[in-house]
């Protein structure tokens, strides 16, 4: 798609009602301070509330709006991926309806853009509003990618930013259906800086991501861009091999050797329970890489429009 605009904002939302009339003034207040073109591109990712219908009516209201509405839920990474294929602007800016990125940020990210980067996103300084296990298992969820991973990904940094329409037009051409989207960002490379600020409380509304979900993100996140859980896998079991090796052998010099008697049923049983939780956790770990590699040869596409609003062509 060419460009024909200077900014497009792209706003994934899911039973956002509470809060996206309030997410579409910040946005509007601080787009029209650039006095340059812009769309607020909405992907609505198969609400069940009524944040569709009130996107229709700011949309009949406001033209720079539109509106990407799904046939049901494909989550928010892919709802990134929609308004990504679907932005027609020179910049691209990925936030949240939350308002926990707060919009005003977005122009700290045009400034650096000016200055010549492809990519800008924005650091965490301080998450207000997060409970203290979310806070400890962000630290310790993007510490352990970086070990884990080949790509330099960047701690403390969500999927808020901007990006040149290069890097758009480099992410538009990935195709592969488990998706982590700043891990991607990092991976297609370009000249990238951050902007650093501070993560508000959610001002309406609740999480999109409990537990599980951020479980199966971190998944994704791993399996994306590393192997290393199946070498951890394969030394594992090494390990395990050899450890019971040595005491093969430690059990024939007692009976052999020194004499002693064979006992301890309740050690084998033990070691049988353990050593067939690791076997099936390694199991696990093939599995999942296999589940993906079966989303792959499926080939579906990643998502379904039900709708296009005030797209000339989409």
């Amino acid at each position: 798609m060419s460009s024909s605009v200077c900014y497009s904002v792209i706003i994934p939302v899911f039973n956002e009602e509470p809060v996206i009339q309030e997410t579409h003034a910040r946005l509007k207040e601080v787009m029209d301070s650039t006095g340059e073109s812009y769309e607020l591109v909405f992907v609505n990712d198969g609400s069940s509330d009524k944040t569709i219908q009130i996107l229709m009516q700011l949309s009949s209201r406001d033209k720079n709006i539109k509106i990407i509405n799904f046939s049901r839920n494909f989550g928010h990474q892919i709802a990134i991926t929609a308004g990504m294929e679907h932005a027609s602007g020179s910049a691209v800016v990925v936030i949240d309806a939350d308002l926990q990125d707060p919009p005003k940020v977005i122009l700290d990210m045009i400034a650096k853009w000016k200055q010549g980067y492809e990519v800008v996103y924005g650091e965490r300084s301080k998450r207000e509003g997060e409970t203290a296990f979310k806070k400890l298992t962000a630290v310790f969820f993007y510490r352990f990618l970086q070990r884990m991973t080949s790509v330099s990904i960047p701690m403390d940094v969500g999927d808020f930013r901007l990006i040149d329409r290069k890097v758009c037009n480099a992410m538009k051409s990935i195709h592969e259906k488990n998706r982590f989207v700043r891990g991607l960002v990092s991976w297609v490379g370009f000249n990238q800086t951050s902007v650093s600020y501070v993560r508000e409380e959610r001002w309406a509304g609740t999480t999109k991501y409990p537990l599980k979900k951020m479980v199966r993100f971190a998944l994704d996140a791993i399996t994306s861009f590393s192997h290393k859980p199946l070498k951890c896998a394969t030394m594992l079991g090494a390990v395990v091999s050899l450890c019971g090796l040595f005491y093969l052998l430690y059990v024939l010099c007692q009976r052999y050797f020194i004499g002693t008697p064979v006992e301890g049923w309740m050690v084998l049983i033990v070691l049988t329970f353990v050593l067939n939780g690791i076997t099936l956790c390694m199991l696990g770990i093939v599995g999942e890489y296999i589940g993906r590699i079966y989303d792959e040869a499926k080939d579906r596409p990643l998502y379904i429009v039900k709708d296009f609003v005030n797209f000339e062509d989409p």
